[in-house]
């Protein structure tokens, strides 16, 4: 049977959201978390479970990439083999760390892999909207170090847990293409619109003074700095502080990182704001480059004490989103696991 023979529950979800945060997480984001991934892993047969489980110290773990599969092969099972009853518990699992609005962006997300296999007839991808592939590393239990990987293309999404805890942890990834649906059955659909949107009108509200500070390049790079390396470096302290921005401004910039929070469960988001409210929020800084005109190259970058996000639209006529959320001291939970392995020595 061909993979896109099978029947089509709700396609999946992704997030993209990752993090750690100070303080005890939500124990019930944890256990919620490991039932869903037991379930769902008692789904599937001996030979997928041998795919899907990894051992929690693989190398495989902190690797992750956002290009189609064709080109960075996947670890664990694809939707497109799973049955009605795995989809549903893959669902399940997907839910326990996603907001509503989290699931219809990943899910929309998704769907845009058949508006390209349409626009494209066919060609070098196979672009399936059911090529999204779900990875567990560990045995999941509530007092259990383990993680679980939900990715494909234009989504990443990383979740570690330790001794009862969860973190979302970065990197999470979010893209579009095409960023704005032209043509066909989703015409006017613009699944990262409000990224775009929000973060031109914070541009467009500084004074000259202001843009000449936060604009750092006349052109926009190629694409997101940080690409997909397993460590975030910190990026140059380019741009304009929120320190240096009105009241108005300021919230807006706030706006602008919800954006990127919002998709994960609400006490996850939650815990993550309140990391953000605990560091130095003036030294968060904006950064532009490329034009300010919908459809010209641009991109942007939102850097605090503890986190990065970067945006980018640049390809196919600047209708190709790449947007991403690093943490510096938390990609793949690794703040978490420290925390963790001090209060508990191995």
């Amino acid at each position: 049977m061909s993979r896109r023979s099978h029947h089509r529950a709700a396609p999946l979800l992704i997030v993209i959201l990752l993090v750690g945060w100070a303080g005890r997480p939500q124990a019930r984001d944890a256990a919620r978390m490991a039932e869903a991934a037991s379930t769902f892993l008692a789904t599937l047969t001996d030979e997928q479970r041998g795919r899907a489980l990894l051992p929690f110290d693989s190398d495989r773990r902190e690797q992750f990439h956002f290009i189609p599969p064709e080109m960075f092969p996947r670890s664990g099972v694809v939707l497109a083999e799973m049955d009605d009853p795995q989809r549903a518990a893959a669902h399940a699992l997907l839910q326990s760390g996603l907001s509503q609005a989290g699931y219809l962006t990943t899910t929309q997300i998704m769907e845009l892999e058949d508006v390209l296999q349409a626009l494209e007839g066919g060609g070098r991808f196979a672009r399936d909207s059911d090529e999204y592939y779900l990875a567990v590393f560990g045995n999941p239990g509530s007092e259990n170090t383990w993680a679980w990987r939900f990715e494909g293309h234009h989504v990443s999404l990383h979740f570690s847990l330790a001794g009862g805890s969860a973190s979302v942890a970065a990197p999470a990834f979010m893209g579009a293409n095409p960023a704005d649906v032209e043509d066909g059955p989703q015409r006017g659909r613009r699944v990262l619109g409000e990224r775009e949107d929000v973060a031109r009108a914070l541009m467009r509200s500084l004074s000259a003074d202001q843009q000449a500070e936060a604009l750092i390049d006349a052109d926009a790079p190629r694409d997101i700095v940080t690409a997909a390396e397993s460590v975030a470096e910190r990026l140059a302290d380019q741009g304009i502080r929120a320190a240096s921005l009105t009241p108005e401004q300021r919230r807006d910039l706030m706006e602008l990182i919800d954006l990127y929070l919002s998709p994960m469960a609400d006490d996850l988001a939650a815990a993550r704001r309140a990391r953000i409210s605990a560091s130095d929020v003036d030294d968060i800084r904006f950064a532009w480059a490329g034009g300010l005109e919908k459809r010209s190259p641009h991109y942007y970058r939102i850097q605090g004490p503890t986190f990065l996000i970067e945006y980018d639209n640049v390809q196919n006529g600047a209708n190709h989103i790449h947007s991403v959320w690093r943490d510096f001291e938390g990609d793949f939970g690794r703040d978490l696991l420290r925390e963790h392995r001090a209060r508990h020595p191995h």
